[in-house]
C-alpha cells in the first residue's frame, strides 16, 4: 500500500519531469468553443485549442470537474492511505467545493482513509508550487495533520502574478469592458496582475510586453526580500522568448533555490490566452 496520493484538477501545470519524483493524478476541466467541446486532459491538442479559441468571437464556457470525477479520481487511489487533492481558487472556480463533496463520499465508503482537500488561493504556477512543497512534505516523513498545517500555512503565503499579451479572453468574458480593451490594444498596455487572497486584482500597468516583463520581475521585490530557500515557477502560454526573458531576469536579481518552468494545459492556456505568462513564489 503506497502512504500518499495526490490528486489535480487540470489547471495544476506539472510536466512529466516533475511527475517523476512522484507521481500525479489529474481531473480535467471541460471548456466548450462555440460548438465544439474540449476535455482538458492528456490527450488535448493545445495548440489547435488556442487556435480555436482565438478565431471565436465568443466568449469560452468552461466547466469544473463533478464531485463524482472527484470520488472517482479518489476511488482510482484508493490504495493510499492518505490523498492530498489540490485545487484552483475556490473564488475563481467551483472545482474546490466539487473536490469537497467528492470527498465526503469516498470518505463514506472508506472511513480509514485521509483526505485533504487545499484551496490554493492560486492558478497554473500557483498549483504547481502548492505539488512541489508537499512532494517535499512528503519526504519529511511528517504525520499527515502536520502537512495538513504546513500546506495551509504554505497557500497562504504564495505569490501569484501574471501578464496578459492577449487581452481578447478578459474582453469577450465580461472581465473587461470592449472600450476599455480597444484602448489597451491601442495603446499596448500590458497589465501585470496578481492574485489577492485568491481573487485577481491589476497590480501594474505598462506599455508593451518588454516593459511589462521587465515589471513582473522587479514586483517579486515587492513580495519577498530573502528568495534563496525559496521555489519559483513560470508557466507560460507558447511563449518561449518571455519565459527566457523573465528567467535571465529573475537570476540577475534573485537567488531562488529551484526555478520550474512548464508549459500550460487548456483551461490556463483559456485564462492566461496565447503568450501569457504566469508566476508564483512564497512570500
Amino acid at each position: 500500500m503506497r502512504k500518499y496520493a495526490v490528486i489535480a484538477n487540470s489547471s495544476c501545470e506539472v510536466d512529466r519531469q516533475m511527475a517523476k519524483d512522484f507521481g500525479i493524478s489529474f481531473v480535467p476541466f471541460k471548456i466548450d468553443v462555440d460548438h465544439l467541446s474540449f476535455v482538458d486532459d492528456q490527450n488535448l491538442d493545445v495548440d489547435n485549442f488556442i487556435d480555436t479559441m482565438l478565431a471565436s468571437p465568443n466568449p469560452i464556457k468552461t466547466a469544473c470537474p463533478s464531485p463524482g470525477d472527484y470520488q472517482k479520481a479518489m476511488e482510482d487511489n484508493q490504495d493510499a492511505e492518505e490523498i492530498f487533492v489540490i485545487t484552483i481558487s475556490s473564488k475563481l472556480s467551483g472545482s474546490y467545493h466539487a473536490a469537497c463533496l467528492g470527498r465526503d463520499l469516498f470518505l463514506g465508503d472508506h472511513p480509514d482513509k485521509k483526505v485533504h482537500v487545499i484551496d490554493t488561493k492560486s492558478a497554473v504556477a500557483g498549483e504547481t508550487l502548492v505539488y512541489l512543497k508537499l512532494v517535499d512534505y512528503f519526504k519529511e516523513n511528517i504525520s499527515f495533520d502536520q502537512i495538513v498545517e504546513k500546506i495551509t500555512d504554505f497557500t497562504n503565503n504564495i505569490q501569484t502574478l501574471f501578464v496578459l499579451d492577449n487581452l481578447s479572453n478578459l474582453i469577450k468574458n465580461g472581465r473587461m469592458s470592449k472600450p476599455s480593451g480597444m484602448i489597451a490594444n491601442i495603446l499596448h498596455i500590458k497589465p501585470v496582475m496578481r492574485s489577492n487572497d485568491g481573487e485577481i486584482e491589476l497590480h501594474e500597468i505598462a506599455r508593451g510586453m518588454n516593459s511589462s516583463l521587465n515589471k513582473l520581475v522587479k514586483s517579486i521585490g515587492d513580495f519577498v526580500t530573502d528568495t534563496s530557500n525559496k521555489s519559483l515557477v513560470i508557466s507560460a502560454v507558447r511563449a518561449p522568448e518571455s519565459v527566457e526573458k523573465v528567467l535571465n531576469g529573475v537570476k540577475k536579481l534573485y537567488d531562488f533555490a529551484r526555478i520550474e518552468v512548464t508549459g500550460t494545459k487548456g483551461l490556463s492556456s483559456a485564462y492566461a490566452s496565447d503568450k501569457g505568462l504566469v508566476i508564483a513564489f512564497e512570500k
